[in-house]
């Protein structure tokens, strides 16, 4: 369709054949759970008269971005970017200590079931022998500036993403969008799958070949050979990347659970595999803020330790006992003041606000407190943009930002052989808007302008 406005592109087709299959394909192959938008296709069906203009219209929708790139003080973005090569190798340090994950996450998992089916799975692999011993590692370490009384800000962290770190195919392009914008208006719901695909043209540029496959059809057509290489729909798989995953509603079935240990027992290089997932739960991020458990896996680097922590915010254990207990008058108190977080990715899971005390009074005296930590809520310094989201009025905005820095390692045995900042993310929302999630419209794409 695209190829053929082309000048110079010796390109027709028959337009009423082309439609049918291309339309009947999409209706057929949606899932059930995109019922409304097999609906919202049913009328194209017959409609052999539909431009293809109106027809990408029905599929596709442009991500929400910010009209100008947000001002942010130069020394803070690249103490973001300097930092991630030392969250790296924070992270495949703790990947590799079995110790500390059992007692990191031992509260968790006593009362949290998705962490302890991955912390199974976890053992279950340290108890076979690891198959592979390459590591990949794709992180995003999230931050915002913090807002001081005399005026200053600082970086603090709100997580660490070592599992399906998003949006860096599509930010990488949020440079060029802001020398010039364009706008493509386009209909219907926005999906991630623009900023995969952009990762999987930069491996087919390479000659790498991609496949696309869910935890069912692992479940169904996959298996291991003698060697333990890993076989799907007869293809051999030397790298899993997990885009899926890190939610418990995405393991519907037992069979999932299956697939994921199957793919964990496998050879194939896994990014990440299930130490490093563990290691970017909530709860380790609580652990590491206490005293001198950096330093245990910086030992002869102090000032990495120190540079690490000083991005760090206030995080407060809720685990039975006295400490526990104080964190929990401390939020009731002052609510306002902090962030409620769940062991869960994926955006729209914190609490804030009275919903903290309606969660803590409810299970203040329950072992299911332990599933939580709390953290001082950052107050960040909001800045004015035009935030251009579908259906949305343009209109000059007060602004919060995220900012995320990129990571990617490669670890043979004890080797590391990569360990690079390979970019960054700006996420921008209204300051009214609680969570910073850009599918679903409530944050936009930005770009940082170092002053």
């Amino acid at each position: 369709m695209f190829a053929s406005r082309q000048d110079n592109m010796d390109i027709e087709y028959e337009h009423r054949t082309i439609h049918y299959v291309f339309l009947r394909t999409i209706h057929q192959g949606l899932l059930p759970r995109y019922s409304d938008i097999q609906n919202e296709l049913k009328p194209f069906l017959s409609d052999y008269a539909i431009s293809d203009e109106a027809l990408i219209r029905q599929i596709v929708t442009y991500v929400p971005v910010s009209l100008f790139p947000t001002p942010m003080p130069k020394a803070v973005f690249f103490q973001a970017l300097a930092l991630q090569t030392h969250y790296n190798t924070l992270v495949d340090k703790i990947s590799q200590d079995p110790d500390f994950l059992q007692d990191a996450l031992a509260s968790t998992i006593a009362v949290d079931d998705f962490t302890a089916r991955l912390f199974r799975i976890h053992q279950e692999i340290l108890k076979e022998g690891r198959s592979q011993n390459i590591v990949l590692g794709l992180n995003r370490s999230d931050y915002m500036l913090d807002q001081r009384e005399d005026g200053t800000s600082s970086l603090k962290q709100i997580e660490i993403n070592t599992f399906a770190a998003s949006l860096g195919g599509l930010s990488s392009r949020m440079p060029d969008l802001h020398r010039a914008v364009v706008m493509f208006l386009v209909e219907d719901n926005s999906r991630n799958i623009f900023d995969q695909r952009y990762v999987e043209c930069e491996l087919w540029k390479r000659n790498i070949p991609t496949t696309r496959k869910r935890f069912d059809n692992v479940f169904t057509t996959g298996s291991l050979d003698q060697d333990k290489r890993l076989f799907v729909h007869d293809l051999e798989v030397g790298v899993v990347y997990f885009r899926h995953g890190y939610m418990p509603q995405h393991y519907l079935s037992e069979k999932c659970w299956d697939a994921r240990l199957l793919i964990e027992r496998s050879l194939a290089v896994k990014c990440p595999d299930i130490s490093t997932h563990l290691a970017g739960t909530k709860k380790v991020q609580q652990v590491l803020a206490k005293p001198g458990v950096l330093e245990k896996f910086f030992p002869d680097q102090p000032q990495v330790a120190e540079q690490i922590r000083a991005t760090f915010a206030g995080l407060y254990t809720l685990e039975m006992g006295p400490e526990g207990d104080k964190t929990i008058a401390r939020a009731l108190t002052s609510p306002d003041r902090f962030v409620l977080n769940p062991q869960r990715k994926g955006g729209g899971n914190n609490m804030y606000g009275s919903e903290i005390c309606d969660v803590l009074e409810e299970i203040k005296e329950s072992t299911e407190r332990m599933a939580y930590i709390l953290m001082d809520k950052i107050l960040p310094t909001p800045s004015k943009n035009y935030l251009l989201i579908q259906d949305s009025p343009l209109q000059i905005t007060n602004c919060l930002s995220e900012l995320g820095a990129f990571g990617a390692y490669v670890r043979r045995g004890k080797e590391m052989v990569i360990n690079e900042c390979v970019g960054h993310l700006l996420r921008t929302k209204s300051s009214e808007q609680l969570e910073g999630h850009v599918l679903v419209g409530l944050a936009v794409l930005d770009n940082p302008l170092p002053i």
